[in-house]
């Protein structure tokens, strides 16, 4: 049996997701999700994550909703706001590299918001950094990867699916102060949402800086296959063990 409750933590309303025979969890897993997606959109993939295993039955799973709501009626988010047709104009202008010098105005608010949520995580569960995962889909994955890097320890791991660098110069200089990171990456090679140059030029940079990644392309859109869920869910396997 799986166990799902609705809390909140800090300002971020959460759904938390872990198995009944789970009575201490032995890491958090933080899944953020995209732009203009559900707070929940991702919950369901905890389901997938604990069949994986003994090793991921041991974990709670946490999922946090953006707190800027887009749409009221579908439950749209969002964790900070896009300028969408200048991304498209940069796409139609083959200059998508210049979105990685992008630096959201509320990016350093999200990053509070979501490091009050790991260390909550620490403290509720008595759990070092190394066993604190955190991922996500897309905008939801760039708000983890700004987390990992900015956090004052290393984390157990980080999860990129359908990410890109943004606000590079700071990343950068953070990748080069973190200890090394266990971290996977997926991207579509056909994304037409975030074009596949800002998945490898974020790959780059981190292996550049003694980061530890296992990367996947595959032939598809904006979205996570089942291969690159399954590989999340062997590094949050191992962090637990660890």
């Amino acid at each position: 049996m799986i166990q799902k409750t609705e809390t909140k933590i800090g300002d971020l309303d959460c759904v938390l997701v872990k198995s009944e025979a789970c009575q201490t969890p032995t890491s958090a897993v933080i899944f953020c999700h995209g732009f203009g997606a559900p707070g929940t959109d991702l919950v369901s993939l905890a389901d997938v994550m604990i069949e994986m295993g003994t090793a991921q039955q041991n974990a709670v799973y946490v999922f946090p909703a953006a707190p800027i709501e887009l749409d009221p009626l579908f439950d749209s988010r969002a964790w900070w706001m896009i300028d969408i047709e200048k991304i498209q104009n940069l796409m139609m202008n083959g200059e998508t590299r210049e979105m990685q010098d992008e630096s959201p105005d509320l990016l350093p608010q999200r990053r509070t918001d979501l490091t009050y949520v790991i260390d909550h995580c620490r403290h509720e569960y008595s759990l070092p950094a190394s066993k604190i995962v955190v991922g996500g889909f897309s905008q939801g994955s760039m708000l983890a990867t700004d987390v990992a890097l900015h956090y004052p320890e290393a984390l157990g791991g980080l999860i990129v699916w359908s990410g890109a660098l943004i606000n590079s110069d700071q990343w950068t200089l953070q990748a080069e102060r973190q200890s090394p990171l266990k971290i996977t990456q997926s991207h579509g090679t056909i994304d037409p949402i975030l074009p596949i140059d800002g998945a490898r030029d974020l790959k780059d940079m981190l292996e550049s800086h003694h980061h530890q990644i296992e990367y996947i392309e595959f032939h598809g859109p904006h979205s996570i296959p089942m291969n690159a869920v399954k590989l999340a869910g062997q590094l949050i396997g191992n962090v637990v063990n660890d």
